[in-house]
This record gives C-alpha cells, sequence and structure tokens, in this order.
C-alpha cells in the first residue's frame, strides 16, 4: 500500500503523486456507492492502480472542485471585465467559512486603477496584492506560496493564467482573449490540476466562472455567515439584541458602524444579499452533517 496525493482528476482518472513517481490510478467502486468522488489535493491509499481509500480532508471546495487547500488567490481584474463586489464577497465569504487563507490579487492596473474598490477590501483586513506592467507583486505572491497548496480562482477573463505564466514560465499555462461579444473570456482551463513549485507546495490553476454560475457555490448557514466577514468581529457582540441578524435591527453594532463608516456599505450589502439566500435554504440542509 502506497500513500499519495492526487494532482490531477478528470474523466474518472486520477494521477497521484508519490514518493517516488506520477501513478495513473482508478476509484474503487464504493466511493461512487458512497457519493464520495476523489479531488485533486486529496492524499489517497493506494493499491497497485486503486485508490482504496480517501484520507481525512480539513477542506473542500465545490468549484473549482479540489480538496486541502491552504491559500487561495482572489483573481479580479480592475478592468476588462470589471471588478465583481458580490462575487468577490461571496468568494471570501466560502474561504472563511472553509478555513482558507484568502489573498485579493488585483490584476490589469497598469490599464485602469481601482483604488476605491482596493480599499475597502485592505480597510476590512484582508491581503491585497495589486499586479500589472510597472506594479509587481509577483515575488510576494510567490513568498505566500511557499510549502502551501494554492489556488488561483476568479472570473473569466481576468488574467489567471497570464499571471501564472508570468510566476511560473515553464508551466505553459494556455491562455485566451476577451471574447467582446460576450464580455467575458473563453473557459481555456477544463479541470483542476496540482503543479509542483520551487520551494515546495503546489499551485492549482482552476476554471473561470461567470457570475451565473456562482449558484454552484454552497451556500454559507445564515447562523454562521456574519463570522465570514472579518471586519464585522469587533462588532457582533456589541448589538442590543443576542439574536441580532446583523442586517437592519434596532441597536445592531453592526449596521452602526455602517452607518460610522467603518465598515463599507457594499460589503454589508453582500452580507444581506448572501443572509437572505441563506434563509432560502431547506430545514433539511440546515441541519450539520
Amino acid at each position: 500500500m502506497t500513500e499519495g496525493l492526487i494532482i490531477k482528476a478528470i474523466s474518472g482518472a486520477f494521477y497521484v503523486q508519490t514518493e517516488d513517481a506520477i501513478l495513473p490510478c482508478k476509484a474503487r467502486g464504493i466511493f461512487r456507492k458512497r457519493g464520495i468522488a476523489p479531488l485533486a489535493g486529496d492524499h489517497v491509499r493506494i493499491e497497485e492502480d486503486n485508490i482504496i481509500e480517501i484520507l481525512p480532508r480539513k477542506n473542500e471546495l465545490v468549484r473549482p472542485k479540489a480538496a486541502n487547500i491552504d491559500l487561495v488567490l482572489m483573481t479580479v481584474a480592475t478592468t476588462e471585465p470589471s471588478p465583481n463586489a458580490f462575487v468577490l464577497d461571496k468568494m471570501l465569504a466560502v474561504c472563511e467559512y472553509k478555513k482558507i487563507e484568502p489573498v485579493i490579487v488585483m490584476t490589469k492596473n497598469d490599464l485602469k486603477s481601482a483604488e476605491d474598490f482596493t480599499r475597502i477590501y485592505e480597510n476590512a483586513g484582508f491581503t491585497l496584492i495589486r499586479t500589472g506592467e510597472g506594479f509587481g507583486g509577483e515575488e510576494e505572491i510567490l513568498s505566500l506560496m511557499k510549502g502551501k497548496v494554492s489556488i488561483f480562482i476568479g472570473n473569466t477573463g481576468v488574467g489567471k493564467s497570464t499571471l501564472l505564466n508570468r510566476l511560473f514560465p515553464d508551466l505553459d499555462l494556455r491562455t485566451a482573449a476577451i471574447s467582446q461579444k460576450l464580455g467575458r473570456g473563453r473557459h481555456t482551463t477544463r479541470q483542476v490540476e496540482l503543479y509542483p513549485i520551487e520551494g515546495g507546495g503546489y499551485v492549482a490553476d482552476s476554471p473561470g466562472f461567470s457570475s451565473i454560475e456562482l449558484e454552484q457555490y454552497e451556500p454559507v448557514r445564515k447562523e454562521e455567515l456574519a463570522g465570514c466577514f472579518r471586519e464585522f468581529q469587533p462588532f457582533i457582540d456589541k448589538c442590543q439584541f443576542g439574536d441580532c441578524s446583523h442586517r437592519r435591527e434596532k441597536g445592531c453594532a453592526v449596521v452602526q458602524a455602517v452607518k460610522d463608516e467603518i465598515i463599507s456599505p457594499s460589503r454589508h450589502e453582500s452580507y444581506i444579499a448572501l443572509y437572505e439566500e441563506a434563509m432560502k435554504i431547506p430545514d433539511w440542509q440546515r441541519e450539520d452533517d
């Protein structure tokens, strides 16, 4: 029996990095019967060419399909496409919920400035790195990625693959031009694949997605959502009522912090939208697994 890391999963075929080699493997039928699918990032035990056990995961993402991620680099363009606060806020909330460190990487700063947008997230306490011609940022990104399993995610067309080509030229990832007709990029990456990086760790490229596809993300339960907005934390326990939802209630310290311009109105609006989305989850889905 050998242990290894799934570095690529596509159409029922899995490639497992062991200490000595990369082995093509199949998953045992029992996983399918249990409704479990091995994912890129899974640590597994294999026998001959069969995955016989998936070791416990510390986290799992539904889209992109990956497991045991340490660092998510949220790639957002200043333009073409313009940044979408709700899309970013939902991804950040999912990362916070999954206990994955999020970093925001702003691309195309040489084409357009987005200082008002970036200030919101820097003030909220997120690490934000600017890239683009003359902006650098690559060394800071590489330093953060050392020894970790990192994944770049974001809307199609924001320049994930272009950035990865600059960071890791030997990966030779394909890039595609923005489709002017659709107002977004073509999908150039078809599945999650992990690539070993210098200094230890792995990097994953992942398929881009549109705002429409955002519904594929698993919603955070409303009771836990406020804990996924880090700038809310100093105020949550100061509300007048213990069952405050932090939306519009009288005596809500979070709402007051928005009025006092301590919390960004756009972040609070995203929280309300996600809260109301979570309220639509059926009761049977709200129960713990």
